[in-house]
């Protein structure tokens, strides 16, 4: 068993979103995330746009709850309804302890498997990476399909660029940012050992592609830097 940093354990091939996971991942996505909390504030804004009195809004894999607990504190005059599902119970119990807000309420469930009522906003920050890449299609179909005409999808991925040389570079810039962090080359490895197959980016262009397969045609990107995109598509 190896250390990723934070005090997080990580086995070969086996990263885990439980056990030591729970408790230190705010501190340890804030560090390996670039732009992570601003991500949170432009997807804040973004809502505006979309978010009315009677709506539905998920996010899917919200962790210990951070980003859902901002959209229903920033939408508090509102009575729109957030939920943010995530399978593990462990992220769950946290969210639920954390935040408590008359809007916001938290699902423990699969959200390759479990049905989406019609709603007007659906956020993924950085959860349909961790989607095995055979079934990623089919959930995205159903985003889709449960957004009203006018809803939005908030997608942020870790991306691949679209050939060798560019990802070997980016690839290298990113190893700089978390040394740059802290990190020690043993945790950097030990990290990337354990997501063998378990964190598949697809490219800028393959997420743009499985979105317009979806019905999906008017979509943007809003944020990127290095390995790390968010886009706005709009139903």
């Amino acid at each position: 068993m190896g250390q990723s940093g934070d005090k997080i354990n990580a086995n070969n091939a086996n990263w885990k979103f439980n056990g030591d996971m729970v408790e230190h991942f705010e501190q340890h996505v804030e560090k390996s995330v670039p732009f992570y909390l601003e991500g949170h504030e432009l997807i804040k804004n973004l809502s505006d746009y979309f978010v009315k009195n009677d709506s539905i809004c998920y996010e899917l894999g919200s962790s210990v709850g951070t980003l859902s607990s901002k959209l229903a504190i920033h939408h508090n005059n509102k009575n729109a309804k957030f939920i943010g599902i995530e399978i593990e119970e462990e992220m769950l119990i946290q969210a639920k302890s954390r935040y408590s807000n008359k809007n916001l309420s938290f699902l423990c469930d699969d959200i390759v498997t479990m049905d989406l009522e019609k709603s007007d906003l659906i956020v993924s920050y950085y959860t349909i990476q961790f989607i095995h890449p055979k079934l990623r299609q089919e959930l995205i179909n159903k985003i889709y399909d449960s957004l009203n005409w006018g809803g939005a999808f908030i997608l942020y991925e870790k991306v691949r660029a679209n050939d060798a040389r560019f990802q070997d570079i980016i690839s290298n810039l990113y190893m700089e940012y978390k040394l740059d962090k802290g990190y020690k080359p043993k945790e950097i490895i030990n990290k990337a050992k354990s997501l063998k197959g378990i964190l598949e980016p697809f490219s800028t262009e393959g997420n743009i592609e499985m979105l317009k397969r979806a019905g999906f045609i008017d979509i943007l990107s809003v944020q990127k830097y290095m390995n790390f995109e968010g886009f706005l598509v709009i139903k």
